[in-house]
């Protein structure tokens, strides 16, 4: 029994050999500290990121009874190579922003990589770029290319034809050998890609890739199908870009939410 903090989707994963060990577990905790835990099935960490560049530009500009805020910034976003992470570049020249600023935009750019623009997971693989821009004498301050930074990465991002990346997690499954068929089928469902087979002491070895979005809850299905006689393991692989009719879904999921949370 292990558990750990999910930061993508900010969960306590409570990890077992089974539903029924998971669930003795959380009963424990209700009848012996009377905590009372909410559960469900965990959130998939998806992460975002763009596969075009993408540019574009954003003025901020607040005027009130005292000083007022301005900032404008032209910002450009490119895709990375897979597991690159971020990176930022400054190409403005002749004065047209303050290099003192670059520290404002940069912050407000880390603001938008936690929660995404496209359905709030974080952004990877992506590099931004301040081109141009303007700034007051009086007016610009830190706040104010903050905003503008923010602001304009989310749109510089859109631009980018974003999409989401799912991971993909590597399965071995060990059945009876007259239960393969019926593996060998179900992960079809589940868009596994099979990567090789193998039979040991009358036993079917079968491994796959598959997205941890279609595995989920594969200990209850397995067990159903092979009568309690299928075993697996999971190990983390890499990271793909999700089916654009699965991503509608997902980001229209992750709207809903964000709209009952408000």
């Amino acid at each position: 029994m292990r558990w750990r903090n999910e930061e993508t989707t900010r969960q306590v994963i409570l990890e077992g050999m089974g539903d029924a060990h998971v669930d003795t577990a959380v009963r424990r905790l209700d009848q012996k500290f009377g905590l009372g835990l909410e559960t469900s099935v965990p959130k998939v960490p998806y992460k975002e990121t763009v596969t075009n560049v993408g540019s574009s530009a954003y003025r901020h500009k607040k005027q009130t009874g005292g000083a007022g805020q301005f900032a404008e910034v032209h910002m450009r976003v490119e895709p990375l190579p897979r597991d690159t992470g971020y990176e930022f570049d400054w190409e403005v020249f002749g004065g047209a922003i303050s290099s003192s600023f670059q520290p404002s935009i940069q912050k407000g750019i880390r603001q938008v990589m936690d929660n995404g623009p496209l359905a709030g997971y974080p952004v990877v693989d992506v590099k931004a770029v301040v081109f141009d821009g303007k700034e007051h004498p009086v007016d610009s301050k830190d706040i104010a290319f903050q905003i503008a930074g923010r602001e304009v990465f989310k749109l510089a991002f859109r631009d980018g034809r974003p999409v989401l990346l799912e991971p993909i997690m590597d399965i071995t499954i060990t059945v009876p050998e007259e239960f393969m068929g019926d593996v060998m089928g179900d992960l079809t469902t589940r868009r596994g890609r099979v990567q090789g087979t193998d039979q040991e002491r009358g036993n079917a070895i079968v491994r796959a890739q598959a997205p941890l979005a279609d595995i989920q809850r594969y200990a209850t299905d397995l067990r159903s199908f092979t009568q309690g006689r299928g075993i697996y393991s999971l190990a983390f692989s890499h990271y793909e870009e999700v089916p654009a009719h699965l991503q509608a879904e997902i980001i229209a999921q992750a709207e809903r939410e964000k709209q009952e949370a408000d």
